[in-house]
């Protein structure tokens, strides 16, 4: 199914502390890291039937999310993003495609934050499975 025919379910905001950077400040001491994830997936059969059952559950993947970030010490900005693009694909069948963006609020003197957002479609993260 394109992704023009699937719905977004989007987590936004999510603010997670944890170890992220190549600075060794950054690889000992804990920092903001703002987190947003945008999943590509048919909700047709969960309007339809209004049964949680037939629903990417985000609260699932939200925790999932945060176990892993506050577990993790990932270098790169772009590391984390592509971790969290996988958990978001592996923990429900139905998301096709996911967008993540990873921002370091307190990385750039006189910048809200630096980040990135990657695309990645399931067939990419999990090799046609």
């Amino acid at each position: 199914m394109g992704q023009d025919k699937l719905d977004r379910i989007e987590i936004k905001d999510l603010l997670v502390r944890g170890i992220l950077g190549i600075n060794p400040d950054e690889r000992k001491n804990r920092q903001d890291i703002l987190i947003n994830v945008t999943m590509w997936a048919d909700t047709r059969q969960a309007a339809a039937n209004d049964a949680i059952e037939d629903a990417v559950n985000y609260k699932t993947i939200t925790k999932a999310i945060l176990t892993h970030v506050e577990g993790g010490t990932p270098m790169l900005v772009e590391r984390l993003a592509a971790e969290i693009a996988r958990i978001a694909v592996e923990s429900d069948d139905r998301v096709q495609a996911v967008e993540v963006s990873v921002e370091k609020p307190t990385a750039l003197r006189f910048a809200r934050s630096v980040g990135i957002t990657i695309y990645r479609t399931r067939d990419e993260l999990l090799g046609g499975d």
